[in-house]
């Protein structure tokens, strides 16, 4: 798996975690569920568990044309009860009934609000097909993990495109003074793809143009170990969706754009606090995405249709014909 930082493509001037990943806040873990079958399934499912439940939460919607189960709630009481799940939109209903399954092993619960957000794969993978079952969702949420997650194909990423090129599951951390801000992103959105402020069209580096129809969404979740309540965490997921922007969003109008962030800690940090964690997520929102192209792979899905992955050779050589310098 190749990561922009592989390539010597860094973002920002902020360091990363030790996995750069949403993983080095402390006790989150990812787990991953990937469908491929035959020339027509190309899906799956993304897990992310918080060491802890209910946490702290806000919600940001960029654009509101998508699904994302248990939005209300978030918002009217500023927490999550659940892991959040990343799917496919006609995959949407059966996760959240699944996370409820997985819920109430806990013999105490009477009530869940799952929380379950999609983008639409249906061009590499047959959605109305619905794959995906509860065992599929319970083997994401019961594999979850520390470490290092894998990114690019996998998971709810497995059938998607984003920018002109194969899109994915991508990740990255920022230290934050004494604070860790990490993401994750299901990349499916349409636009000119920017790498370190050089547009990079398919056409730039040799891959045949994308379907022309726009949007299809992007979802982010932002973690972090920094004690903000409700209404900070909505301010940073906010720059979550302003960080789509650096890396060539053309914020479609049929495109459903979310950011949910968490924190994994108690209490209220003061607001001098919170502007470092906008600088932090601006970064690693960024980065996060261009590794989701980079770790991605040509697909071949669902009557034929392909997503052609980011060329690393081209790519680098556009970059040094732009003058970016490369670590």
């Amino acid at each position: 798996m190749t990561r922009a930082r592989d390539l010597g493509i860094v973002v920002g001037e902020r360091p990363a975690g030790p996995h750069n990943a949403i993983t080095d806040v402390d006790g989150v873990r990812v787990g991953h569920t990937t469908l491929v079958d035959g020339d027509s399934i190309r899906t799956g499912i993304t897990a992310v568990v918080p060491p802890r439940l209910p946490c702290p939460a806000g919600l940001f919607v960029g654009n509101g044309y998508g699904k994302m189960v248990g939005t209300t709630q978030v918002t009217e009481l500023g927490e999550i009860e659940t892991p959040v799940l990343l799917t496919a939109t006609l995959s949407t209903f059966r996760v959240a009934d699944a996370l409820v399954t997985w819920m109430l092993r806990d013999p105490g619960r009477t009530s869940v609000n799952p929380v379950v957000a999609e983008t639409n794969d249906g061009y590499l993978s047959d959605i109305r097909a619905r794959p995906i079952t509860e065992e599929h969702v319970l083997a994401a949420l019961d594999g979850a993990a520390g470490g290092a997650p894998l990114e690019g194909a996998v998971g709810a990423g497995t059938g998607t495109g984003a920018l002109g090129f194969k899109g994915g599951i991508g990740t990255a951390s920022r230290v934050v003074g004494p604070y860790t801000v990490g993401v994750i992103v299901q990349s499916n959105f349409s636009g000119v793809l920017r790498v370190l402020g050089v547009p990079v069209p398919p056409s730039s580096v040799g891959v045949p143009p994308p379907p022309a129809h726009p949007g299809n969404s992007c979802v982010i979740v932002v973690a972090t170990d920094g004690p903000f309540d409700a209404r900070q965490l909505g301010r940073i997921a906010r720059r979550a969706i302003f960080a789509m922007d650096r890396a060539g969003s053309d914020f479609a109008g049929g495109s459903g754009d979310y950011a949910l962030a968490f924190s994994t800690s108690e209490g209220r940090a003061p607001e001098s606090a919170v502007e470092p964690a906008f600088a932090g997520v601006l970064e690693a929102v960024e980065e996060a995405l261009l590794n989701s192209l980079i770790a991605a792979p040509t697909t071949v899905g669902f009557q034929g249709h392909i997503r052609y992955g980011l060329p690393h050779d081209r790519l680098l050589q556009r970059l040094r014909d732009h003058g970016v310098s490369l670590l």
